[in-house]
């Protein structure tokens, strides 16, 4: 029998209902856990204990009395601490905040803990979010249950690990260049990019705390232990915020396919503009005939109209056009300034962030053309297939490199060298295009690190790929933790 700390939120929250275990008891369980193991990973970084014992108390009288506080009643949480959550300290990972103790929670959280969720704690994060690795001056480096001299992925690093440790019932994390999908990935859990702007992103940092403005690329969504986790979690944070809740009101679709009988799926593992590690690239194409040996109709060739290499570069200028908004005016003027020396079909990693991070006004509305004509490309392609699977990034776990220059980074594959920014790559065309994008353990490679599965779906139906998940789930076995843990 799985131990308790590893099973889903859901069979949590079946056990909690049924009597078998109260709130109190499993806060308990978590908070000792955290206590005698989060000294290997760093992950829970700020810590609201007594609080959460005195609400799983209260959970537990509510229940005494036949009440339910909602579908995650008296469940602990642990909440990446990019989200802003009242009466806990929330730094986004940036110094200036470290003393920030925001008065009401982030849109998304506050959901979570009106259906019921306790947080007990925040889990690390890097510096605004800003890398796929998870440190910053505040609270230091988190490291990755798997494998203690890697990291667990950022920006939801902590997020990742604190699930695959046993930490907690389940996490909510945040996702501009992966930061979902790659710890999910990194540290062999479920996790969920959804459709762009379904999940309200108020309360996220940053921008600084009290900011309204939510960005055009980033996205707010769960990560679990299984795939009807974030069925679960998406179901109760996505919904218009403030400004749109008078008028509109959001109805996903259901999935396309409830079995693999039913499922159209192109397979886009192999791409000479990023290749991956071997054995990944074996695991997810095992992954992919599994799935078709349960009965789903996998094409191996199909792909959209347009290539890796294409999307990619409207991804990145997009996204450095968003992330260069935050720089001091003197990076931003040597952008401008490199950007005169660079070939005009240079699109490498420094060309491409010097250009993104200076576009103006005209030459961005360009981009966003590029970018519309991207997403019907995909809108056609998603006429004939419900799904795409592909990589999350290039390679499993990695070790710790805080190089602050991105550009001096490096990374191995397939023993060549790559440029460190290649790990965007595969988490580009989800973000760009605003596709929803889930991510399922596939396998657990020699040196014993896991590998996940991207599965990419079409605009608003989030349903679809997280439903592919459960039947990976279901064929390849559910969430298995790290050796040791």
């Amino acid at each position: 029998m799985t131990e308790l700390h590893f099973r889903s939120a859901s069979e949590l929250g079946r056990m909690i209902r049924r009597g078998e275990i109260s709130s109190a008891e499993l806060t308990d369980h978590f908070i000792e856990r955290i206590e005698k193991l989060d000294g290997k990973t760093n992950a829970v970084v700020a810590r609201d204990f007594d609080r959460a014992r005195a609400l799983a108390k209260e959970a537990d009288a509510a229940q005494a009395r036949g009440a339910s506080l909602g579908a995650l009643h008296g469940l602990p949480f642990t909440i990446k601490d990019a989200y802003e959550v009242e009466g806990i300290v929330s730094t986004g990972g940036n110094p200036a905040w470290r003393t920030h103790v925001p008065t009401s929670s982030a849109t998304a959280i506050e959901r979570l803990q009106r259906a019921g969720a306790i947080v007990m704690g925040k889990t690390n994060v890097p510096y605004l979010s800003g890398d796929l690795q998870s440190y910053n001056d505040i609270y230091g480096t988190t490291n990755n249950p798997w494998a203690l001299e890697c990291g667990p992925g950022g920006s939801s690093g902590g997020s990742a690990a604190s699930l695959a440790a046993g930490f907690t019932a389940a996490e909510f994390g945040s996702d501009i260049g992966g930061s979902i999908r790659t710890p999910a990935h990194l540290c062999g859990v479920f996790g969920h990019k959804p459709t762009f702007d379904i999940v309200p992103k108020r309360g996220h940092l940053g921008p600084a705390p009290g900011a309204l403005s939510e960005g055009n690329l980033s996205v707010a969504g769960p990560l679990a232990r299984s795939a009807e986790d974030l069925k679960l979690l998406l179901s109760l944070t996505a919904g218009p915020d403030w400004a749109d809740a008078i008028g509109w009101k959001l109805d996903l679709p259901p999935a396309r396919a409830k079995s693999p009988r039913e499922l159209r799926a192109a397979v886009w593992i192999d791409d000479e503009f990023c290749d991956i590690d071997r054995e990944s690239a074996d695991l997810l194409t095992n992954a992919a005939k599994a799935l078709q040996d349960a009965g789903a109709n996998v094409d191996w060739n199909a792909r959209p109209d347009f290539t890796l290499a294409e999307i990619t570069e409207c991804y990145l200028i997009l996204l450095h056009s968003v992330t260069g908004a935050g720089m001091p005016q003197s990076i931003r003027d040597r952008w401008a300034e490199m950007k005169k020396g660079f070939a005009p079909d240079d699109k490498s990693h420094r060309a491409l962030q010097a250009i993104g991070g200076t576009l103006s006004i005209a030459e961005r509305a360009i981009w966003r053309e590029t970018q519309a004509q991207l997403r019907w490309k995909w809108h056609q392609f998603f006429k004939s297939y419900d799904v795409v699977l592909a990589p999350v990034m290039m390679r499993p776990a990695f070790e710790h490199n805080h190089e602050t220059n991105w550009h001096k980074r490096e990374l191995a594959v397939n023993g060549i060298m790559r440029p460190y920014m290649d790990v965007l790559i595969w988490a580009g065309p989800a973000v760009v295009s605003h596709l929803p994008a889930s991510v399922a353990p596939a396998g657990i490679t020699s040196e014993g690190k896991p590998v996940g599965i991207q599965i990419i779906g079409p605009h608003l139906e989030d349903y679809t790929t997280i439903e592919v998940a459960a039947m990976f789930e279901e064929i390849l076995g559910s969430f298995k933790p790290p050796k040791g843990w």
